[in-house]
């Protein structure tokens, strides 16, 4: 599981000569690391004084971003399980016109899985976004930086799993499917984007 590797062995898999874990994994790793810093923010501030008043709201956000973390997380090792299943399919038998077809439903199949993920992730950085954009104000001033840091890691993690979205959506023949994760990634792109960058412009107003 990629998941359980240390940091330095991840990044040295990430640098080897093996396609995957690529992008998807890496967006995902960059977003979890995102809402854990948002995580992170709620517990500087819960039992303060001084931000009694938005303790409610700082657990509600804590709970929503242990759950996001977790989604995020998970999305690592599922990206590169994704694209193993696209890489699976090379290896099917393509001697006869039945072995063709089979070979071809597959890789649509394989293809279809490996754009939904990325999405996934999309959808999970902008619902992490949105909870990050509460505490602005709301939380202890001397952790507002890591609130800039995540809305940035978040931001990224959302363009990274576009491409990745992208990418796969290239070789699926299904106009249907490739329509509608067009509309539905360029709408969570554009909203979460608006949302990073703001959160980021909010912080360096403060900091």
């Amino acid at each position: 599981m990629l998941t359980e590797l240390k940091v330095n062995e991840f990044v040295n898999l990430i640098a080897s000569d093996t396609p995957a874990p690529g992008g998807g994994s890496v967006a995902a790793v960059t977003a979890a690391q995102g809402i854990a810093l948002t995580k992170m923010v709620t517990a500087l501030t819960i039992g303060k004084k001084k931000y009694a008043e938005h303790d409610g709201l700082m657990q509600e956000i804590a709970s929503e971003a242990s759950t996001l973390t977790a989604k995020l997380v998970d999305f690592v090792n599922k990206d590169t399980e994704a694209y193993n299943g696209v890489s699976a399919v090379f290896s099917m038998p393509k001697a006869t016109d039945e072995e063709k077809t089979a070979r071809s439903a597959a890789m649509q199949n394989a293809l279809k899985a490996a754009a939904i993920v990325p999405f996934e992730i999309m959808q999970t950085c902008f619902d992490a976004l949105k909870i990050t954009e509460q505490a602005i104000g709301k939380s202890n001033v001397n952790a507002a930086s890591d609130l800039g840091v995540s809305a940035l890691n978040l931001g990224a993690g959302v363009k990274g799993a576009w491409l990745n979205v992208k990418i796969n959506l290239s070789g699926i023949k299904d106009e249907a499917f490739v329509n509608e994760y067009t509309q539905k990634g360029v709408k969570v792109y554009d909203e979460a984007c608006a949302i990073s960058e703001r959160v980021y412009q909010a912080i360096l107003a403060i900091v």
